[in-house]
């Protein structure tokens, strides 16, 4: 065999995802704040882009004024037939029952790259949704003096991390997010406890039990009801609530009108004790929530809206009034075409034409593939939002990906910073998500659940028969839940439960 050079022809097929298809499965993942700056920056860059005012254009935008150039039509991207099966006149929203699921983002490759790309439209094809910024280049000073300023922390995220850290059942999970939406600028608990206890539909005691685990996280006194209960809750913290300054704090009123004699009486205690009591109150602080950002009183909006339908079953649409309109100038495209004279200048207003084609094609999707993956997590959740949060169910992206035909990350992103407006609440679609445990029958538990069983037994344990790790996983298997112990002790440490022995030290009568 002769070593030679030659020429050989070869074809191929190679998946290349363009810069298009790239920013198409970006805007999965932009929440609505994000999604807006992007949307104001491409109104800045791309002239073929306006916002969507309605009805008040009459012939400008709004008309057909021709059909786009030749050279144009020519140069658009094959990677846009993953798009084109989208109905983009059908209404942006759907009954559970609905089946959407034909739409893909992990089919949206193209066989060959390419430099430019784009699909036409439909005159004016308006959209409205959100997403997350670009990124700009180094010739492009975007920053100004607010953006070099350091940014105060939010209350909100500090407590939602200590939530998700803390708190591991789901139920007080729940519960933890409605707390925290009913805090004031202060840190004061402004809603009272019923309310939750009936739009979640559990017990008042578990809202309670609840309230009393979130009182322990930073800042101190956060969370408290009255004036009394945040100063005692710091004094907790320092190992000072001690009786007599139990006492103190149910006089406040005294103090304020300065009647230290009284107080010594109420207390039991003479009056240079009240003087030092009362210099260690004035060491707390009375707001805790101050030295955050105010961001905890903004009410979150949600990217979908869920409602009863009146036939029973529930309605989901996408929440319009949050999101971005735009749309293409067609009008504008071909007048500036008539009077583009040079080939550089005709390219590039090609070039802008059909980046507003993908981007308004890619907003479509994005808000059909939200809709989607909401209305799949409402049927598979159906049990919680009609009977309440001890119905969650099992569920992993998996599970919801195989339901509306699209890969796990693609649920994922659609998932990521996205928030749905239901009759119990406003939820991240992630929190409906938990993991399952394999059931001797064949069918499986929530890793919830099983957690929720094992409190239970151990709450309900007798001083004197202690149950071990073992004597759990018996019970359990009886019940059907096959588990390990090491699962069970995993389980119960995750909780902030002790050993059987020492709950055995703690529960026995002292000598």
């Amino acid at each position: 065999m002769a070593l030679t050079p030659r020429l050989d022809l070869r074809h191929s097929q190679s998946l290349v995802m363009t810069p298009q298809l790239q920013q198409a499965i970006k805007l999965l993942q932009f929440s609505n704040l994000e999604l807006s700056e992007f949307i104001e920056d491409e109104l800045e860059k791309n002239p073929m882009l306006e916002r969507d005012e309605g009805n008040e254009r009459d012939g400008e935008g709004g008309e057909d004024s021709g059909p786009a150039d030749s050279e144009g039509s020519d140069a658009q991207d094959d990677g846009a037939a993953a798009l084109e099966a989208i109905d983009f006149d059908a209404p942006q929203h759907a009954e559970i029952e609905d089946d959407a699921r034909d739409v893909d983002y992990d089919n949206a490759y193209s066989d060959e790259g390419s430099a430019d790309g784009g699909d036409g439209l439909a005159p004016n094809t308006s959209y409205a949704d959100a997403g997350a910024g670009a990124g700009g280049s180094f010739n492009e000073l975007t920053q100004n003096l607010e953006e070099t300023i350091s940014e105060r922390p939010s209350l909100r995220d500090h407590l939602n991390g200590q939530l998700s850290m803390e708190l591991i059942d789901p139920v007080d999970r729940l519960i933890g997010l409605h707390l925290i939406d009913l805090l004031d600028e202060s840190g004061y608990l402004s809603g009272d406890l019923e309310t939750v206890a009936e739009v979640l539909d559990c017990g008042v005691e578990r809202v309670e039990a609840t309230l009393a685990k979130v009182q322990q996280f930073d800042p101190p006194g956060i969370f408290a009801r009255d004036l009394a209960e945040c100063l005692g809750l710091q004094l907790s913290d320092k190992g000072r609530l001690d009786p007599c300054m139990q006492v103190f704090l149910k006089h406040l009123d005294l103090v304020a009108k300065r009647d230290f004699s009284g107080l010594a009486k109420a207390c039991g205690t003479d009056a240079e004790d009240i003087i030092d009591m009362v210099a260690e109150i004035k060491m707390l602080d009375p707001k805790p929530a101050l030295a955050f950002d105010h961001s905890i009183t903004q009410p979150i909006t949600p990217d979908v809206l869920m409602r009863p339908a009146s036939g029973g079953g529930w309605i989901i649409e996408l929440n319009s009034e949050s999101l971005p309109k735009v749309l293409v100038n067609n009008h504008y495209y071909t007048k500036v075409c008539g009077q583009t004279r040079s080939k550089k200048e005709k390219q590039y207003i090609t070039e802008q034409f059909h980046s507003a084609n993908w981007l308004v094609k890619s907003l479509h999707q994005r808000a059909t593939t939200i809709l989607k993956v909401a209305s799949e997590l409402v049927v598979q959740q159906d049990a919680f939002f009609a009977k309440g949060v001890q119905y969650l169910k099992p569920l992993v992206l998996r599970d919801i990906a195989e339901a509306i035909e699209m890969h796990e990350s693609t649920v994922s992103r659609v998932t990521s910073n996205k928030y749905m407006a239901t009759p119990r609440g406003i939820y991240e679609l992630k929190y409906f998500f938990t993991p399952a445990i394999a059931a001797t029958g064949g069918g499986v538990h929530s890793a919830e659940s099983v957690r929720h069983r094992i409190k239970a037994l151990i709450d309900a344990e007798d001083a004197k028969k202690i149950r071990s790790d073992d004597k759990l996983v018996e019970i359990l298997k009886c019940e059907g839940i096959e588990i390990a112990r090491r699962t069970v002790a995993k389980y119960r440490e995750s909780m902030h439960i002790q050993s059987s022995v020492q709950r055995r030290r703690d529960k026995s009568p002292p000598s």
